[in-house]
């Protein structure tokens, strides 16, 4: 009995001592951490679609389900959009999802994106799931923010495909919430072959400049004057950051507008911000894709 309490105490002891930190010579690494998932922002919140997805794309687009890679076996499956007309390669973008998934709302504004002259896919993060309500899509996001080295390879593999595949001249990433954090990740996965970068208020916006002074593309940033994550200093950070490293980015916070207040799916839409929002994302992937 007294050995097997002596065990006992002895492998307590040990696992304290590893949790408290203590290594015996064992490495150690720091573990970074993302945001907290803004859940109370989109508690009230429903992955409908947005009024910006009731105008059609200035053209007619074709678009199919396209397998862009593959993951632990498994097929990456995303949305792929172009003109209808189009001949020839055409300037592309990495469509990335906001925190729900990839719904139909995000398919409709591929489309939409795709009827302004491009080569538009939408990824898919998530493994095919989608959410229908926040508990769900916090479970959804959680799980993919576990694994970044995934998320990391999915990229890479949309990127590969719209060089290799569509033999895209150039290409850009953008995305929403979730997605807008991960194509700032995109641009930091290509820091010099990625031809520009669109986010719209991801939580995790990076301000360390020795991780932003890789970058070579222009970026482009959209926030609301509202939100708390990102909120709009951390906006700002980000901006004088590039700006002091010399970077080319335009930041615009909306006044009056919340955070998702374009998405293409939630019912947090503010009309007049999201208008101008989308002039000055096709304006700014117009002079620099094309």
């Amino acid at each position: 009995m007294q050995l097997l309490r002596l065990r006992y105490v002895l492998i307590f002891g040990l696992t304290a001592l590893l949790a408290g930190g203590l290594s015996w010579g064992l490495p150690q690494f720091a573990i970074a951490q993302d945001p907290p998932t803004p859940f109370e922002q989109h508690r009230s919140d429903l992955p409908v679609p947005s009024p910006q997805l009731a105008i059609a794309p200035a053209v007619p687009v074709d678009s199919q389900s396209v397998t862009y890679g593959t993951l632990y076996g498994r097929p990456s499956v995303g949305f792929l959009a172009r003109p209808a007309d189009a001949e020839g390669p055409l300037p592309a973008l990495i469509v990335i999802h906001e925190w729900w998934g990839l719904n139909e709302n995000i398919k409709a504004m591929t489309e939409k994106l795709a009827g302004e002259g491009y080569t538009a896919l939408a990824v898919d993060l998530y493994g095919g799931k989608v959410a229908e309500t926040p508990d769900r899509a916090r479970e959804l996001v959680t799980a993919a923010r576990e694994n970044p080295d995934a998320l990391r390879d999915n990229l890479r593999d949309a990127y590969r495909y719209l060089e290799e595949e569509e033999n895209a001249p150039t290409i850009a990433s953008i995305g929403w919430c979730f997605g807008g954090t991960w194509s700032l990740n995109t641009a930091l996965l290509f820091p010099e072959q990625l031809d520009a970068a669109v986010i719209y208020y991801g939580g995790g916006i990076e301000t360390d400049p020795e991780k932003l002074k890789t970058l070579e593309m222009p970026i482009l940033g959209i926030f609301g004057e509202l939100d708390d994550n990102p909120s709009p200093e951390t906006a700002r950070e980000f901006e004088s950051t590039l700006k002091d490293l010399g970077k080319s980015v335009d930041v615009y916070i909306y006044e009056n507008a919340d955070h998702a207040f374009a998405n293409p799916s939630g019912t947090r839409y503010n009309p007049e911000a999201a208008a101008d929002a989308s002039e000055r994302t096709l304006e700014f992937l117009n002079r620099h894709l094309k």
